[in-house]
């Protein structure tokens, strides 16, 4: 059963190789140069990110560049002009897009300099 909870390893018999191997047998692995790994996750860990979480963010960044063949360089260029709020909204948008869609990250959004008459149509 697939969900977005870490794996749990407290049942550490002969078998839980044998079941991660195939487990994980139709998915395709993706090789990456250690420098890209090191500039996501030290973009990341630089914008004050934990180490776990510029991780788990820079792994589904070089999974999603290397699936539209973007250059991760390039893509880090792009992130780094933006504020913490631009960072946080991405980051949040990254992180959905890996997950599956039964739990969803979200942020709120100020709607107080919106026009009262455009949002009735909006649903919230």
């Amino acid at each position: 059963m697939q969900n977005n909870l870490p794996s749990t390893t407290e049942n550490n018999d002969s078998s839980t190789a044998s079941r991660t191997f195939f487990d994980s047998y139709y998915q395709q692995g993706i090789s990456v140069s250690s420098s890209d790994v090191d500039a996501v996750i030290g973009f990341f860990s630089s914008r004050g990110f934990e180490l776990s979480a510029a991780q788990t963010i820079g792994g589904t960044l070089i999974k999603q560049a290397k699936a539209e063949k973007v250059n991760v360089g390039k893509l880090i260029d792009t992130l780094n002009g933006l504020n913490e709020l631009q960072m946080s909204r991405v980051v949040t948008e990254i992180l959905n897009y890996d997950r599956l869609r039964i739990s969803t990250l979200g942020y709120r959004v100020d709607n107080s300099s919106l026009n009262q008459y455009e949002i009735r149509n909006i649903l919230i």
